[in-house]
């Protein structure tokens, strides 16, 4: 659905460029996702991301390996224990599953978090390359074809060669 409405919100904004304007608009594109994958930054970025999603998993991975091991335990234990043990026993373990519950929530939200802290430079870098092309081309108008879902691209508006030059990748 969100692609859908990028696509008309595209042809939209093309279709009123080319109509309201007497002269000639130049307009490009650049395929930013393509663009950054291709940037050392993002690499970088990346393997960072993946060794911060690691930690989080292990740490995950040792608390779910305790509870796992307690509530082996009280199975192997039920029987023979009083009732009021028991209690204690299946509150320590729900408890615990709760905890285990809100780390995760907690290392979901921190990975977003982490992304978008490692990224925004990342980004922001690649537009002010964006910018400096067009303005050095002479475009009117520069889309994301990544997010715009274009119908067509003329392999002469894609930018992505000149912003590629003009960052240093090769």
């Amino acid at each position: 659905m969100k692609n859908i409405l990028r696509s008309l919100v595209a042809l939209f904004a093309v279709m009123l460029l080319a109509g309201s304007s007497a002269k000639a608009q130049k307009i490009g594109y650049v395929d930013l996702q393509e663009l950054m994958q291709l940037m050392p930054e993002y690499k970088k970025a990346n393997t960072d991301m993946e060794a911060f999603g690691k930690s989080l998993e292990d740490e995950l991975k040792k608390m779910s390996d305790e509870f796992q091991k307690k509530v082996a335990d009280y199975q192997k234990n039920e029987k023979t224990l009083p009732d009021a043990i028991k209690e204690v026993k299946q509150k320590e373990l729900q408890d615990m599953q709760g905890r285990i519950q809100e780390f995760q929530q907690s290392a979901q939200e921190n990975i977003r978090k982490r992304e978008s802290e490692l990224l925004k430079p990342i980004i922001e870098k690649a537009k002010t390359a964006i910018a400096a092309v067009a303005k050095e081309g002479a475009y009117s108008y520069v889309f994301d074809s990544s997010a715009a879902g274009f119908l067509y691209k003329p392999d002469g508006d894609n930018m992505l060669a000149k912003v590629k030059t003009k960052l240093g990748i090769l």
